[in-house]
């Protein structure tokens, strides 16, 4: 009877402790899947989820034609776990045995691809994980290509995670770069369109989340999209790539043989105001950028850098004052070599000469300072700074290539004596390569002044185009006056002194020399000088206009340093686009020779 009521009181504490043990488990339990379930989800989810951001498509920059010149690649970097970095096996091929391979076995081959050393590679390890002995991550290498991803890839090293990097890629190399401009290594547009543009090419990242096991691995089709990559647009390009080359040759090996600093070419289409071509020396290569030693050269000084345009300003003058009415082709003047007006200035020829009578063509031919000014000072100065400022002088083109100059153009109102004659021949005043080809298009085009245009458009994925330019000429001559002009710039041409080293035969051109002097940094000049041919053809149907300067050929220092590669270029510009030859002789006009 006692050992009955002993066992019962054994068997209820026992049940008393099982329960309060199984209440305690209760308890514990719907902590865990109640109270806190939603927090230790997230945390659990949070110890083995990884963020990895997926890379959008930055835009390519391409030719109207679909010529690629600047595009994006996939680039791989090459990472680690260090804390799993330990001796694996690897299958032996044809055979189904495997064979152990040992970490500085790993990192020796690695090396070999990557070309760094086992050692480098294992001190990368060993660093890491000396500053956290739990470390994950650690770069072995960045931005290695797909052969190379293929080949670390065959090793089979599992502690090895690639991740995609994209990288910027220019095919065509140096040709149109100073256009194009670049990138960091992170990709961050620097300069050029790559940075004018960023707005269209840029693209946006997204990100991806997936789970990884407790070998840091991840765990197959566990990858959850959470944020969409957003690809950047096209840019398209008015600029022919074939051409492109050939006048980036031609300029630079003319500047080499006549010692120029830097040079010019800039190929445009009359009707459309369209370029073909920018060209700039020295050039510079997207792809190594370094290479360009001198950062001034990385540009393009079409666009970024004016300077006085001497006597191709002239054309501008004649222009002006035949629109005016003030002057006719038969009007003469009389030019001394000096010439010193009322008002105190001063104005001389390049050469002694007596007093000569003068029409517009002898003075465009003989480039007379004195004989334009007699010309120019039919023009009040307001007149004459309305008709530049219609021209685009002072103003910086429509093309939107950044960082460009506007040139300077003071008001007319702040001319002092000299500046009011000088501005007459193109001193007084800086123009730019681009916006001296515009005064020739305009002049070219019957009159009508088109918007420079370099870029055609932003294109997106789904071939819609955006952010098209304006194509609307304005009117700022009589076509009258402007094919007076370009009859006048047929006798330059033909009675030029450099005939012979611009001539192409077949065709009417239309051109103007030009030599100024250069700035010296410090309120002057200095000894050298730009010099430069701006012109069109053919004549008789303007299609194409073409300008070049040298700056301080100091081998050639005039007019004939530019002359054979105006008369190359716009010979290959014609033949190029099947130009027709010219049928009817050029004009004789009256000349007092």
């Amino acid at each position: 009877m006692i050992s009955s009521r002993s066992d019962r009181r054994r068997v209820a504490g026992t049940i008393v402790v099982l329960m309060l043990v199984i209440s305690v488990f209760v308890v514990k339990l719907v902590d865990i899947q109640v109270v806190r379930a939603e927090a230790l989800t997230a945390d659990s989810v949070g110890n083995r989820s990884v963020d990895q951001t997926v890379y959008g498509t930055r835009g390519g920059i391409v030719t109207e034609g679909g010529v690629v010149l600047a595009d994006s690649v996939m680039r791989y970097d090459i990472t680690v776990s260090p804390r799993n970095v330990a001796t694996f096996t690897r299958a032996i091929a044809e055979s189904d045995k495997r064979a152990e391979v040992t970490v500085a076995q790993a990192a020796a081959e690695l090396g070999a691809i990557t070309g760094q050393t086992g050692d480098a590679i294992q001190l990368i390890i060993a660093e890491a994980l000396a500053a956290n002995p739990n470390s994950d991550f650690a770069y072995i290498t960045k931005q290695v290509d797909v052969d190379a991803l293929r080949a670390i890839n065959e090793l089979d090293i599992p502690w090895l995670y690639p991740r995609t990097h994209p990288s910027r890629e220019y095919p065509n190399g140096a040709v149109a770069g100073n256009l194009i401009g670049f990138v960091s290594g992170e990709g961050k547009a620097q300069a050029g369109l790559e940075l004018g543009q960023d707005a269209c090419l840029a693209s946006r990242d997204g990100t991806e989340t997936y789970q990884k096991g407790a070998d840091g691995v991840r765990i197959p089709g566990s990858s959850v999209t959470t944020a969409q990559a957003v690809d950047g647009g096209d840019v398209v390009l008015s600029i022919d790539s074939d051409l492109q080359f050939f006048v980036q040759q031609t300029l630079a090996a003319r500047a080499q043989e006549t010692g120029a600093a830097w040079g010019t070419v800039v190929v445009q289409d009359a009707k459309t105001g369209k370029l073909l071509a920018v060209a700039d020396y020295p050039s510079v290569d997207p792809n190594n950028v370094g290479g360009t030693a001198n950062p001034e050269d990385r540009g393009s000084r079409a666009f970024t850098d004016s300077f006085e345009p001497g006597s191709t300003f002239k054309a501008l003058t004649a222009a002006s004052v035949l629109d005016a009415g003030v002057a006719d082709l038969n009007t003469e003047v009389l030019a001394p070599y000096r010439y010193l007006p009322e008002n105190g200035a001063n104005i001389n020829d390049s050469h002694q000469h007596p007093d000569q009578n003068m029409t517009l063509s002898d003075v465009l031919i003989d480039s007379s300072n004195t004989g334009m000014s007699k010309f120019g000072e039919m023009l009040t100065n307001e007149q004459r700074f309305d008709y530049m400022t219609k021209f685009g002088v002072g103003t910086a083109t429509d093309a939107g290539f950044p960082r460009e100059d506007s040139g300077i153009l003071h008001p007319w109102k702040d001319w002092d004596a000299q500046t009011q004659y000088a501005t007459m021949f193109g001193q007084g005043l800086t123009t730019t390569a681009l916006q001296v080809a515009s005064m020739y298009q305009t002049i070219a085009n019957d009159g009508v002044h088109m918007p420079v245009q370099l870029v055609e458009g932003c294109r997106h994925e789904d071939g819609t185009v955006t952010n098209q330019p304006d194509s609307t000429g304005s009117r700022v001559l009589s076509e009258k006056a402007a094919n007076d002009t370009s009859d006048v710039l047929e006798m330059v041409y033909s009675d030029s002194w450099v005939h012979s080293m611009w001539n192409i035969p077949g065709y009417r051109v239309a051109a103007k020399t030009g030599t100024a002097q250069m700035p010296n940094g410090q309120g002057g000049y200095s000894k050298g000088y730009l010099v430069s041919v701006s012109g069109f053809a053919p004549a008789d149907d303007p299609q194409y206009v073409v300008s070049v300067s040298l700056a301080d050929p100091v081998k050639l220092n005039t007019s004939a340093a530019p002359a054979p590669i105006f008369q190359e270029v716009m010979s290959q510009v014609l033949k190029k686009y099947r130009a027709v030859p010219s049928g009817d002789p050029a004009p004789v006009l009256p000349t007092s020779r």
